[in-house]
Formats: structure tokens, C-alpha cells, sequence
């Protein structure tokens, strides 16, 4: 994935952040089974240490995550929504940077948070993504990854009325879990659902993957 291309997205996401966050911080109020998964992870987590919500975008994952107990801050590409999701949230700590190349030490991280945080990232730019959060979690630590399952590649021209340029990836969980083991995860847990009604939510199944990393590396 180009520098160039970075750059697109984290302009695009600027651009629509004020909507973003007016649109999207309430999101989980409609969403049980997505909360519910969360506090799964939120469990598993407790204690144990820092959680970053990768792609946090206006930080209603941070929010939910703060409040279930957790040491939580928030991590994304763009500035502004950075700045949305910390005015949104003032006593999260959020901050900018790019999951290709975390500015994180390695094992430092008790979980990890993804809801649809790889959805702007082509396949071949995704093993990188997955090293990442691989090497920045602690040995045990649970990564759970949410993403739009298909085949499909969609490049609309417009969002809220804003135009934009980004590509949004639909994937395949076979090939995830795939991704994921390879790169030194064990696979917990692979759930899937349908899409919540048309005002709800964009109209693509769903897919979650609790995945953790080994207790003791080789």
C-alpha cells in the first residue's frame, strides 16, 4: 500500500469526520450482538493490561470499551477523527497513526480491538496489518477482528453527501483465518451473522474473530 494511497484515505476520512461522528458514536446503542461480543472480549481482557481500538474512528468502541473497565485508548489514521473522538470522549486517550507501521513496542498490548479497521486495506497490503497487531500484543493477548464478509470491492463516489475516493474491501473469513494463523495466531473463535435492518447499518453479513496470540513465543 502506497504512501500515496495512505495519504487518500486519511484525507477522505478528514473530510467526512464531523458526519462520521455525528452519525456513527451512538452506533452500538442499536447493535446487541455487536456489544455482546465486545463485552466477551472485555472479559477475556480485564486486568491484564493496555487495549488499543485500531481504527477507532470517533471512538464509540473506546467509549464502550472505557465504560465495560478496560485501560483502552484509540488509535486511527485521520487527525480529525482523532479529534472528534476525543472531544466525543475527553477521558480516553486517542491517538493518530497507521496500522502498517504501529508506533507501539512489541508486546505491549493486552488486546486489540478491530471493528471493521481493515476494511480500506487490499489483500496484498494485509499481512502486514496482521504482523502488526501480532507483534504489538502481548503473548496471550486476544485480538478481535470484525469485518464485511464477500468478495466484493466497493468504490462509492459520495458518503453523506461528501464525495470520497477510497476503496471499502468485503473478505472472505476462510482466507482471514488463513492470514491469521500464518502469521502465528490461534483461532478461538469465528462467528457470523446478517446485517441489522437498512437504517441500522450497511447490508453486508458480518464476521468476528476472537484470535489469540501464543502464551509463550517460539
Amino acid at each position: 500500500m502506497t504512501q500515496n494511497r495512505i495519504a487518500i484515505i486519511r484525507e477522505n476520512y478528514d473530510r467526512i469526520a464531523d458526519e462520521y461522528a455525528r452519525r456513527m458514536f451512538r452506533e452500538l446503542d442499536g447493535k446487541p450482538f455487536d456489544r455482546e461480543q465486545l463485552t466477551r472480549f472485555a472479559t477475556s481482557v480485564q486486568g491484564r493490561g493496555a487495549v488499543c481500538d485500531m481504527g477507532c474512528g470517533p471512538g464509540h468502541v473506546a467509549r464502550f470499551l472505557s465504560d465495560a473497565g478496560l485501560d483502552v485508548f484509540g488509535l486511527d489514521l485521520s487527525p480529525q477523527m482523532i479529534a472528534q473522538a476525543q472531544r466525543l470522549s475527553p477521558d480516553i486517550k486517542f491517538r493518530q497513526g497507521n496500522m502498517l507501521a504501529l508506533d507501539l513496542a512489541d508486546n505491549t498490548l493486552a488486546g486489540i480491538s478491530a471493528f471493521y479497521a481493515i476494511v480500506n486495506i487490499p489483500a496484498e497490503s494485509l499481512p502486514r496489518a496482521v504482523a502488526e497487531m501480532h507483534r504489538v500484543l502481548q503473548p496471550s493477548g486476544l485480538l478481535l477482528l470484525a469485518f464485511h464478509i464477500g468478495e466484493e470491492v466497493i468504490r462509492p463516489e459520495e458518503l453523506w453527501g461528501q464525495p470520497i475516493s477510497m476503496e471499502f474491501y468485503h473478505m472472505q473469513p476462510e482466507k482471514i483465518l488463513a492470514l491469521l494463523t500464518k502469521s502465528g495466531f490461534a483461532i478461538e473463535d469465528v462467528i457470523e451473522r446478517d446485517p441489522y435492518a437498512p437504517d441500522v447499518e450497511f447490508q453486508s453479513r458480518r464476521a468476528y474473530i476472537f484470535a489469540r496470540k501464543a502464551a509463550v513465543q517460539a
